[in-house]
């Protein structure tokens, strides 16, 4: 059995932000972004992945999990080059037990669904019983 949470004040528009799965405690996370009530927030990669970061631990949080439950990342940076992996480490270890990192696979993509958004972070989590 799967439910959709979707915790209550988030304005991403799309149909849910992540899937429980019941009986194996799998979490499945959509892309989470810098977005909010006004729109985009930020306009520089560090502030948008800090956002996403922000909004991946609020679905956490809503499902009964943490960043210590997270099992696999994916990160999706609009044209991404090796120059910003520096500020992507620093903010993903702000937020990631580095001393026990979920697997991560980081992509450079052209764009994402919305001008202007330059990072999107989604995530697997196994959730406690």
């Amino acid at each position: 059995m799967m439910r959709a949470i979707n915790p209550a004040g988030q304005s991403i528009p799309q149909p849910s932000q992540a899937m429980l799965v019941s009986g194996d405690n799998l979490l499945f996370i959509s892309g989470q972004v810098a977005y909010g009530t006004e729109g985009v927030i930020g306009t520089d990669l560090e502030t948008q992945l800090d956002e996403a970061f922000k909004n991946l631990r609020t679905v956490l949080h809503e499902a009964g999990a943490t960043f210590e439950n997270v099992a696999r990342l994916t990160l999706y940076v609009v044209d991404y080059d090796q120059s910003m992996l520096s500020t992507i480490r620093s903010v993903r270890g702000r937020y990631i037990n580095m001393e026990r990192p979920p697997a991560s696979t980081l992509l450079g993509v052209s764009a994402l669904f919305l001008p202007g958004v330059l990072v999107e972070v989604e995530a697997v989590a196994a959730i406690p019983r």
